[in-house]
Parts: structure tokens; sequence; C-alpha cells
């Protein structure tokens, strides 16, 4: 195929207690789309990163393209790459792990007469470049993910969420970086908050699936968003007021954003009213639990 077009949703990752394990496709998305051309490249962003995600070889997108065709020991095409973003960049909402099942995907179809790869395939190939799989997964396959790495690499599970989820992304004006925040987080951490977030971590997935009525308490965290809370004040201050008036407010990601997985879209409108008041400029997206993924 000569031309190939990719639709990826956002992510949130970790889901307040699931900490660098799980993850969940939300339905707002990023679309690029490649064609090959006789030489060069070019990169044409639009949108949410236009005028600072680079346009050279250094893009995210393009990495990702280009490693897959290397691994599969495939000549690198020249090709135009255009990006119409409406993931929020640096916001928690998992825009690098778009990036990369986008370029991925967008490779699997170019080389799609010739090799058909597999969901391993795609999954190894994105976690090579971003690090880690707990974003990239829910990017690739929809849905909420559980994603570990063993021995053999990355591994993910797919799991349907309950209808009565209703997800809410509250967006702040200002970024976060993910190394930044990653950096705030101690070697290691009290046996007691170890096995508190085991404990609700499991109650995470089952009130995700089975019993939303369970989700205040399955979305409560003790190893990372306290020693985060510095770096981002006004979204720790947010999930605390959204949390006394009964709200299951978390993290979305490495932040700033914050998500709320409710169980009622009534209760999705009352958080929304709420966080209005109490910080204005920030964006609110109500949204739905992607269950498709990345889709060429």
């Amino acid at each position: 195929m000569s031309q190939v077009s990719v639709k990826v949703p956002a992510t949130s990752a970790n889901l307040g207690p699931g900490f660098d394990t799980l993850g969940m496709a939300l339905s707002h998305y990023d679309e690029y789309s490649v064609e090959t051309i006789d030489k060069g490249l070019e990169i044409v962003v639009n949108g949410e990163g236009s005028g600072a995600t680079p346009t050279d070889e250094s893009n995210l997108i393009y990495k990702a393209f280009k490693l897959v065709f290397e691994r599969l020991n495939r000549p690198v095409p020249a090709i135009r790459l255009t990006c119409n973003n409406s993931i929020p960049h640096g916001r928690g909402m998992g825009s690098s792990g778009a990036a990369v099942a986008g370029g991925v995907m967008l490779a699997a179809g170019l080389l799609a007469e010739e090799v058909e790869l597999t969901e391993q395939q795609l999954l190894d190939f994105a976690t090579e470049l971003e690090g880690h799989p707990d974003n990239v997964a829910p990017a690739l396959f929809g849905g909420l993910t559980i994603a570990w790495v063993d021995e053999e690499g990355p591994k993910h599970k797919k799991l349907t969420v309950h209808r009565g989820v209703s997800p809410l992304v509250l967006v702040p004006p200002t970024q976060m970086s993910t190394k930044l925040a990653r950096s705030l987080q101690p070697e290691s951490v009290p046996h007691t908050d170890a096995v508190f977030n085991v404990s609700r971590s499991a109650l995470l997935v089952a009130a995700l699936t089975q019993s939303p009525e369970l989700m205040m308490a399955a979305t409560e965290d003790r190893l990372h968003q306290n020693y985060r809370a510095s770096a981002m004040p006004e979204t720790s201050s947010l999930i605390a007021q959204l949390r006394e008036q009964g709200h299951p407010a978390v993290v979305s990601g490495a932040g700033p954003s914050v998500l709320v997985l409710e169980t009622d879209p009534q209760l999705r409108l009352a958080a929304i009213e709420f966080a209005k008041k109490a910080f204005p400029t920030w964006l609110a997206l109500p949204l739905a639990v992607d269950f498709k993924g990345a889709s060429l």
C-alpha cells in the first residue's frame, strides 16, 4: 500500500492504584496518515503540538514507524506524514503512547501486503520505543488493559469496562513532564503501602468490569500520587476536593490532568460543575471508553 491512515485513542494510565500496570483507552483521538513519496521526509503537524512538535526524524511517530521497518529488515520508505492531533500534550492523556502506537500501526498498514504483524509484534515494537506497555497497550487494543513484562517481553490482557462507568478528564492549561513526575518516586515504599495498593488495584479491576459502586475505595492509592503532589498542587487540590464530594478522582497518567471514574452520567455532570467553579481555566472532557483501539 502507498497510503494509510490511523485513528488512535487517548489513554489514561495508572487509574489510581494500578501504577505502571493499568491503562484505559478513551474516546478522544489523534489521526495520522502517511503516503509514500519519491524521496525525503515531510511531516505536517496540525492541532495540538503544532509549531512545537518536531518535523524531522526525531518526530516520535516517525521514530516508531521507522523502527518497525528496521526490525523487519525492510527499507524505510520516503514518506509524507500528516498528524491531526487532538490529544493534549504533556497532560497525562497518553499523547506519546498514541504517537508510538500510531507510528507502529502506520508501518503495519504500509507493510500489510508483505507481512501481517501480530498483536504481540505490535506491542513489542511500541514498548521498545515507549519503554513500558501501560499506555501503548490500550492505545493499540482499546478497553481496559492490564500490562506487564516478563522474560519474553511485554504482555497485555484486555478487559471490557462496565457500561456504567462514565469517564471524565479535567485538563489544566499547564503541562507536566513524565520524567519529572517519575523522578519524585522513592526507590522503596513501606510494606503497608505496597499491600494497600495490591488490594486496591485488584479491587479496581473488579470495580471497572463488574462493580462500579466500589469505585471510591478502588481508586485509593499510596504508591505515586502523594509523592508527586508537590509538583502539581492544583491537581492534588482538585482531586482532594472532588473526592470529598464523593467523586472517584485520580491523577491521569503522570498528570497534571485529573481522571474521574464516575458511575453515572448525572454524577459526571456534577463533577464538571464543581471543577468549573474550583478551577475555571481547566477543560472538562466527558468521554467514553474506547473499546476498539488504534484502527487503520
